[in-house]
């Protein structure tokens, strides 16, 4: 299985704009910006976190 579609994303919260998580994603089959609700240790609570560079 070759990884050479995956890349590596940060994820930043939309509330604190603090990067909290780093995922993968496929670029060829998910080229848009991916929004995954998930908690926030800084605010406290699940806010959705948006992905950046």
């Amino acid at each position: 299985m070759a990884a050479g579609n995956r890349i590596i994303i940060q994820l930043e919260c939309q509330t604190c704009k603090r990067r909290n998580y780093s995922s993968t994603k496929n670029k060829r089959t998910t080229p848009e910006k991916i929004v995954l609700k998930k908690f926030c240790r800084h605010c406290r609570k699940h806010a959705d976190h948006k992905e950046t560079k």
